[in-house]
């Protein structure tokens, strides 16, 4: 059977949103937007559409007056952005990354000795590890301090530089079987990971990477060489963690209280 597209999963969602009331939607939709909306009565009708610009919503949700845009993630490597590489720089010195770790970052990039690209022998990313791990450990030293971190939660997962808007959740998984995070656990998430230790150049959990390194000099993927990819690979397992965390502590918080009303 053909694994359901990313695009094809978007417009299920919307095909089980658009034209109903709240009280005929599945549990884990009625549970979202419960959380999404205030102030709404089981026979309210959602309009659902998916949104057509490049930006970190990918369906937009209408309940009365309000709109709620949505991300929505499936499967495994999930992208969460892609920026050319000038954008991905000038973000960098916007955020005042120091020249010297701009430079390492550059070279990581390319793989090849240069800061553009024009080197002609190319390494793949375990041969340029074996050989240049130390710089990548200083980059991620400076990648994981919690200022420039916030910033790259808002650019690469919330808000994107295409909107003026912050996504209000983010689904992972299909319409009948999702799990679902709001704004504020996805920044929690990224930043109790900034001291994770990879080998990997990383923001938290987001690895940080060329769209594509094209070690056999293919034509058709030359361009991806000047691509920044952002990519999720734990997003499900960091889900499922932060869930049995919260779980853990309201079990934990609702025995301290047991026993304080027992003494």
């Amino acid at each position: 059977m053909k694994e359901l597209s990313g695009f094809d999963n978007e417009f299920i969602f919307v095909k089980n949103l658009n034209g109903k009331t709240i009280q005929e939607l599945n549990p884990l939709l009625r549970e979202l937007i419960y959380y999404l909306f205030y102030d709404i009565k089981n026979d309210d009708i959602i309009k659902c559409w998916r949104n057509h610009y490049p930006q970190k919503a990918d369906i937009l949700i209408k309940v009365k007056n309000h709109i709620r845009g949505v991300s929505i993630k499936k499967g495994m490597k999930n992208s969460v952005h892609v920026d050319c590489i000038s954008e991905f720089i000038h973000f960098l010195i916007d955020n005042k990354v120091p020249r010297h770790i701009i430079i390492k970052y550059l070279k990581y990039q390319y793989a090849d000795g240069t800061t553009n690209g024009s080197g002609r022998k190319r390494l793949s990313v375990e041969e340029y590890k074996k050989i240049h791990q130390q710089d990548i450990d200083e980059i991620n030293e400076v990648f994981n301090q919690e200022l420039l971190l916030r910033k790259a939660i808002e650019r690469f997962v919330i808000k994107g530089n295409n909107s003026k808007y912050y996504i209000n959740a983010l689904i992972y998984g299909e319409v009948e079987d999702f799990l679902w995070l709001c704004t504020e656990s996805i920044i929690g998430i990224i930043l109790s990971k900034k001291n994770k230790y990879s080998t990997a150049v990383h923001f938290g959990p987001l690895i940080c990477q060329p769209k594509n390194r094209c070690l056999n000099y293919n034509p058709l993927y030359e361009k991806d060489r000047f691509q920044v990819q952002i990519k999720w690979y734990s997003l499900n397992d960091d889900i499922v963690e932060y869930m049995n965390d919260e779980v853990m502590y309201l079990v934990e918080s609702l025995d301290h209280l047991e026993y304080m009303l027992s003494n």
